[in-house]
């Protein structure tokens, strides 16, 4: 199993949302010990950040493309915890990246903004597509376009099986 794989696996249940929107603070780094910790500390004992920049981006698109719904969130963000009580409420199977608990979010989160233009937290992927973030999704939701995207990959993900 790749280290993305165990550090990126678990989805958290959602209790409760509200409150206001999440900046884009670096947050707590460094939070998984032992093996997990180790798991999560990726490739080599390199220190260079420069050395290890395409790590963070590979290991996005590899989730983004083996899920149909990601929300790379922050534990403490209440926009985050709002788009995942609506996926959750949909009853939608989502993959959720808790950046504030990975050793390397920070390197995560700028990766992320170069690929969505937003250090903020929530960015969601439906399908290998960017949607945007906790207010996108809930407008497109209220559009009635969200629940299609969603099904369009479950269709697209069944007949790759299919083959």
């Amino acid at each position: 199993m790749s280290w993305s794989r165990a550090a990126l696996r678990a989805t958290r249940p959602v209790r409760s949302w509200s409150g206001s929107g999440c900046g884009s603070g670096s947050g707590s780094a460094g939070r998984l010990g032992g093996a997990a910790g180790a798991a999560a500390s990726g490739m080599g004992n390199s220190t260079s950040s420069s050395a290890s920049a395409p790590a963070p981006v590979n290991q996005i698109q590899e989730t983004i493309s083996d899920n149909c719904v990601v929300i790379f969130s922050k534990t403490s963000c209440s926009y985050c915890t709002m788009a995942k009580k609506l996926f959750h409420d949909m009853n939608v199977k989502y993959k959720v990246v808790e950046l504030d608990m990975l050793e390397y979010g920070s390197q995560f989160q700028d990766a992320l903004y170069k690929m969505t233009g937003e250090r903020t937290v929530p960015r969601i992927f439906i399908n290998g597509t960017f949607i945007g973030g906790a207010t996108d999704t809930h407008r497109l939701h209220k559009e009635g376009k969200l629940l299609p995207l969603v099904h369009q990959c479950y269709l697209k993900k069944s007949k790759r099986k299919e083959f």
